[in-house]
């Protein structure tokens, strides 16, 4: 089975910057709400473990990527196997506002108050998606490692 790891770098206030790989290949800038133990609605990035990423093509927001990207959308990437959680894909946003508890791609990343931001973040999912797409429908799914390597408790300012 492929495999895609989430690397938490660093932690703002209210948000988590992370690297998304495939395999060895890094693909984007990813950003989420704030970390924690368990898991909160909207409020909480994934916990640190073993996910897998799976192909979602009923969810509601699958119809409004659907329509903005009709020849490449052929469902979301969900995010499985999160402890009595379901519906996080990765998609577009910039800030720790637009997460709700998913991950965001982003082409770079900036400092905000005390808190990150990705730029770009269209650009990046339209690079992250084709690929991603590809494996799942050669696989059906992969593994999703989520992995901090923050440090401790330091929040930039």
């Amino acid at each position: 089975m492929k495999k895609i790891r989430i690397i938490r770098i660093t932690k703002g206030k209210n948000s988590t910057l992370s690297h998304l790989y495939f395999e060895q290949r890094f693909l984007s800038y990813l950003l989420e709400d704030r970390m924690s133990t368990k898991k909160e609605a909207g409020l909480t990035c994934i916990p640190d473990g073993n996910y897998e990423l799976c192909l979602n093509t009923t969810a509601p927001m699958n119809v409004r990527y659907q329509q903005r990207f009709p020849t490449l959308h052929k469902g979301m990437l969900e995010v499985t196997g999160i402890p009595n959680f379901k519906g996080v894909f990765l998609h577009i946003g910039n800030n720790f506002k637009d997460t709700k508890g998913c991950p965001l791609t982003g082409h770079y990343w900036l400092k905000a108050g005390e808190d990150f931001q990705v730029c770009q973040s269209a650009f990046a999912y339209l690079q992250v998606y084709p690929i991603l797409l590809s494996v799942l429908r050669k696989e059906g799914k992969c593994s999703l490692s989520v992995i901090d390597q923050t440090e401790g408790d330091m929040i930039w300012t």
